[in-house]
């Protein structure tokens, strides 16, 4: 095990044989309690404040002679594993051109559905299907009353048919029943948008929760007549799920998993498709004053969202992405479904790093978290401490 000097490091175990067992790393005083039962859990946290290499071992007497040993590194042997994969995660920042003021239009919208082995955490990598190469797909954005054709082209590399299904579109199989395209083929169909919100596509051949899975899922906002009203800062994210063979953390190329789709135990939970997608690859910013604006949604398969902004509470909530009713007001946390979306609101007043998560907390644990700091002054009429902040909050 390999780990940074000053990280936060924390160890699962599980007993797999109903035998029992603990963990301890006493160097750093780091000890669990003792697990009796065959799958039963537990887990240790500690700061590798210093250098060297050190034991982790199972305190029983006679256990780390039985083999139960093993090594910690820390420091200068810490080497940052190298990308193996390409970059597939979407920026939350591109998010199209608002529509304003202007009529309906005929547009074109271009779709390539690619199979691309990408980055899915550092030193893991996944065989992503994806539009354009990048999870989730564009973010496509018309006005109600437009006149839009979808040309989706599958690459002759893939080994995969595809489609896609527009739940903005009124015809059968939202564009899925004419658009199951072999590879190196196209296919090519038209519809009005009659119906304003934000909808999620996605890929519908079969098993389509698996092409889901794989990161074949994007949103289309369909902007009511006149547009949506101005704002400083608007953010393109999704949440979705990958089902592997291989337990999250483990490093390589993880592999899909059938049976733990058909069981919906996702090993990965993500936004916008990569484990430091928000955290890392991309920052999501904002100034305080600001009025903030997330486009929501939720690829799925099967995971219901409970979207929530620690430390910030939305002003306006489009729910289900109903653009034209009235919004509601002073909302902690919504719920989406897979399949689909939501449009949040919120004004800045206190600057800091505020996370994304979906409330169901132990999907933290499986990577499903976001950042977007907020910078400017101190706001202490609305925010105020003589508290310094604390490095290991997780916030």
């Amino acid at each position: 095990m390999v780990v940074a000097e000053g990280a936060i490091v924390q160890i699962n175990l599980i007993n797999g044989d109903g035998a029992t067992h603990d963990i301890s790393v006493p160097d750093f005083k780091a000890s669990s309690n003792q697990l009796n039962t065959k799958g039963a859990s537990t887990t240790i946290v500690f700061r590798a404040d210093k250098k060297g290499e050190f034991k982790y071992i199972c305190s029983l007497p006679g256990h780390v002679q039985a083999g139960m040993i093993g090594k910690i590194l820390v420091g200068e042997g810490a080497a940052i594993p190298k990308a193996t994969g390409a970059e597939v995660s979407r920026s939350p920042m591109e998010v199209g051109q608002p529509v304003g003021a202007r009529g309906p239009q005929s547009l074109t919208v271009n779709l390539e559905t690619t199979e691309v082995l990408g980055q899915l955490a550092d030193g893991t990598t996944y065989k992503y299907w994806t539009f354009n190469s990048k999870v989730p797909g564009p973010f496509i954005r018309v006005r109600v009353g437009d006149t839009v054709t979808v040309n989706m082209a599958n690459a002759a590399d893939s080994h995969m048919i595809h489609s896609v299904d527009f739940h903005a579109v009124t015809g059968p199989g939202g564009g899925a029943a004419v658009t199951q395209a072999a590879p190196g083929t196209s296919k090519s169909f038209t519809f009005k948008a009659i119906n304003p919100g934000l909808f999620v596509y996605h890929c519908a051949t079969p098993m389509v929760a698996q092409h889901i899975s794989n990161g074949m899922y994007g949103m289309i906002l369909v902007e009511p007549e006149g547009g949506l009203p101005k704002v400083d800062r608007e953010f393109y994210v999704m949440q979705g799920e990958l089902y592997t063979a291989q337990p999250h953390g483990t490093p390589g190329e993880n592999e899909f998993s059938l049976e733990k789709l058909l069981k919906e135990q996702p090993e990965h939970m993500m936004f916008n498709g990569t484990m430091d997608a928000l955290t890392k690859t991309h920052r999501m910013e904002a100034k305080v004053g600001e009025t903030v604006r997330i486009f929501f949604g939720v690829g799925g398969p099967n995971a219901t969202s409970s979207f929530h902004v620690i430390g910030e509470v939305f002003d306006r909530v489009y729910s289900q992405a109903d653009l034209t009713s009235p919004p509601l007001k002073n909302v902690q946390t919504i719920s989406v479904p897979p399949g689909g979306a939501s449009m949040v609101e919120f004004k800045v007043e206190v600057p800091g790093r505020y996370i994304l998560v979906d409330h169901a907390l132990s999907r933290l644990e499986k990577g499903l978290a976001g950042f977007l700091y907020v910078t400017g002054p101190e706001n202490p009429d609305v925010y105020h401490t003589a508290e310094k902040m604390d490095p290991n909050s997780g916030h």
